[in-house]
């Protein structure tokens, strides 16, 4: 039977820039008060006792791949979303690469229907554009889907959109968020072709951000924005890796005012080209980790608002194809379970206030995407919370690593912070590192 009323006390309650002692009252999914202390006189009442820890909105990842369908002998929806509500995640957004790929409004609708019988957090999807699908990017109804996902650097199949007439168009046809995986192929290609002449097949994972250059990021995202410029559209440009791409970017008007916006990963905050002698094709990511200089360019630009999201494209693979040479090691890493424990390290470290973790990882997702009631702790909003024990150290390995793919480029880090509750729509799903057999997810909905 699920638990109809829920009351959070004794918590320190972050959101919108303030962080206050308080207590929180849940009815039926909903947050219906938050008050410096509520007392509820019903023997019905579940109470939890925050024990003066730290009480966010649950998190919002805007970009994930699940892996399912076709792909699942790295991941599916049920072991990463649940992997994703031990780190605090409640809500995501998974990406059209999978097998089939997300191109068609009914592969869309399967990948719905299997996230409503196994998903442990809230979903959207991302829907795929090709160079030759169109008609079914006009069909998507931007009230139940998050956006269009196009790949301008090259991926799986046939999603790389390369016809610059078609992007144009595509531009030009929609009113859906665009968000964009930006790397110029052309400049890959003439990279790797002279590294493979150089090395063959195994090329040193130090020559990674060398081939997936600045300029190759540069290049493909400036034109991007160019583009939206041009035609209008409502450009999200996903995980910026390099200094010089945060030129690009404004902080001069609020984030809902916006047309072009900007996303970070936490890996690309986290590593530096300097952690591939000990990590190697571990922290290999598309684009690639690239210099300490480039790391701090993207906190600066994080802190000072040219960059809105924090998220994790989260992309796991098997361990064996991870330790492949380098021209047949994929790239990506799994990060749901430990993005927000990794940032509020660098919040011990004194890089980010609390605070502005929330606004990156909680309020901008909302607000970028226009996700319904969620991403904030207020009356009225759905009751996704996460409770934080900011002082609980603990260490990544093996045994508590809940990823299908078992591996963590984490591995060996110990982080000071640990979620001990996770709620999702008002119900307690994750409990002091046990999950209990509730099902309370939802497909996300957007105020559009």
């Amino acid at each position: 039977m699920k638990t109809k009323t829920v009351l959070i006390k004794n918590a320190k309650i972050v959101n919108e820039g303030n962080v206050f002692e308080g207590d929180i009252l849940i009815e039926n999914e909903y947050i219906k008060e938050v008050s410096n202390s509520i007392s509820v006189k019903s023997a019905d009442v579940v109470v939890i006792d925050a024990e003066g820890n730290y009480v966010l909105p649950g998190v919002i990842d805007d970009q994930v791949h699940f892996r399912e369908p076709g792909l699942t002998h790295k991941a599916n929806i049920a072991s990463e979303s649940r992997a994703a509500i031990a780190g605090g995640i409640t809500s995501f957004i998974e990406m059209p690469n999978t097998n089939p790929q997300t191109t068609t409004i009914e592969k869309l609708e399967e990948k719905f229907e299997i996230a409503a019988k196994t998903s442990h957090a809230n979903y959207s999807f991302m829907f795929g554009g090709t160079n030759d699908n169109l008609d079914e990017v006009l069909k998507v109804d931007s009230k139940n889907v998050a956006g269009l996902k196009l790949f301008l650097g090259s991926s799986t199949g046939n999603m790389l959109v390369d016809d610059l007439n078609v992007l144009e168009t595509i531009f030009k046809s929609t009113d859906l968020l665009i968000s964009v995986h930006c790397e110029d192929e052309a400049t890959i290609k003439k990279n790797l072709e002279a590294h493979i002449k150089e090395f063959g097949d195994n090329i040193p994972i130090e020559k990674h951000p060398i081939i997936r250059s600045e300029d190759a990021c540069y290049i493909s995202s400036s034109r991007a924005i160019e583009l939206a410029k041009k035609t209008g559209a409502r450009l999200h440009v996903f995980h910026l890796s390099t200094g010089k791409e945060t030129k690009l970017f404004s902080n001069k008007i609020l984030l809902k005012d916006k047309k072009i916006t900007a996303e970070v990963c936490v890996h690309h905050l986290w590593f530096s080209d300097e952690d591939y002698a000990k990590k190697g094709t571990y922290i290999k990511w598309n684009p690639a980790v690239k210099t300490a200089k480039d790391r701090d360019q993207l906190w600066k630009a994080l802190l000072d608002d040219r960059i809105d999201v924090i998220a994790t494209d989260h992309a796991p693979h098997t361990i064996e194809e991870k330790q492949n040479v380098y021209t047949k090691a994929p790239s990506g890493g799994p990060l749901v379970q430990h993005a927000l424990v990794a940032m509020l390290e660098m919040h011990h470290r004194g890089v980010i206030s609390i605070e502005k973790i929330v606004e990156k990882m909680c309020h901008n997702p909302a607000i970028l995407f226009q996700v319904e009631k969620r991403g904030y702790i207020k009356e009225g909003y759905f009751a996704d919370l996460v409770i934080v024990d900011i002082n609980s150290p603990w260490t990544v390995n093996k045994d508590n690593i809940l990823y299908k793919c078992a591996w963590s480029p984490f591995e060996g880090s110990t982080f000071k912070s640990r979620v001990t509750h996770t709620l999702v729509n008002g119900e307690l799903v994750y409990n002091n590192f046990k999950f209990l057999n509730v099902k309370a997810s939802k497909r996300l909905t957007f105020s559009r």
